[in-house]
């Protein structure tokens, strides 16, 4: 009966963290159709890139055991934060495109190096530690970056720039992986994803107390720059610039 849960809540965290790896594609048609990259950040879409890989290599069965599935949905993640990097770089002017090539380097060679350390040297419980930590923390950062979206909400008072369907995917998405930890009593599943549904419960009840002002807010948004959680933005304020901020950082975590 646990075997049947693990299984389903798995199953159920594959579809939803799918709906959150494809959210972004409405923001990469409108680069491809215009051919530039506008004020979006390529940044998230990188560093959630390296999540998906460090979950995938952790969820493998010489890693951790009973994690398959949480390697068919990373592995499937890293492959579509792959494309939209690469549509990233293609559209991005010259120094954005040096400063998210460089990035993008950098998380391969980490990605490489944690899992060639792994293989060489390490083995057994010391093997799974070592991957799982490296994927929870990453994943925590992840889940946290939509903490800026957050905060404009509760300054503006307008859930303007935070989509209900976003956030109610997030919730789900991280619950599911929460559960599923629970159930396979791994403390690298089910700690950072208890972090992620919590975070997705706040954004919900967030948008349910200013649901009714959406739109209100815009103008002060317009006015005043959000601190990001993304480093090298502009500080001019956008409202694209902020989806694609909750779009690239809602991405679904493992």
């Amino acid at each position: 009966m646990q075997d049947t849960a693990h299984s389903v809540f798995g199953i159920f965290g594959n579809v939803t963290a799918l709906f959150l790896f494809l959210a972004p594609m409405i923001t990469f048609w409108r680069i491809i159709k215009s051919k530039s990259t506008e004020q979006f950040s390529g940044i998230p879409y990188v560093m959630t890139l390296l999540n998906c890989l460090l979950s995938f290599w952790y969820g493998l069965p010489f890693v951790s055991k009973h994690n398959l599935l949480v390697s068919t949905i990373n592995g499937t993640g890293a492959g579509i934060e792959f494309i939209y990097v690469l549509i990233f770089i293609v559209y991005a002017p010259k120094k954005e495109k040096t400063k998210i090539l460089g990035l993008f380097a950098f998380v391969l060679t980490f990605f490489a190096a944690v899992a060639l350390i792994s293989l060489l040297a390490l083995h057994g419980n010391t093997r799974k530690l070592f991957c799982g930590f490296a994927a929870a923390v990453f994943s925590i950062i992840m889940y946290g970056s939509p903490l800026s979206i957050m905060r404009t909400v509760i300054r503006t008072k307008s859930v303007e720039f935070m989509p209900f369907f976003l956030s109610l995917f997030c919730f789900l998405c991280g619950t599911s992986w929460f559960i599923f930890g629970l159930l396979g009593m791994d403390p690298f599943v089910y700690v950072n994803n208890g972090f992620g549904s919590s975070l997705g419960a706040l954004q919900l009840i967030l948008y349910f107390i200013y649901r009714k002002n959406k739109g209100k807010g815009k103008n002060e948004n317009e006015s005043n720059c959000v601190v990001s959680v993304e480093l090298g933005l502009s500080d001019e304020p956008n409202e694209d610039k902020e989806l694609s901020k909750t779009n690239g950082a809602q991405n679904g975590h493992v």
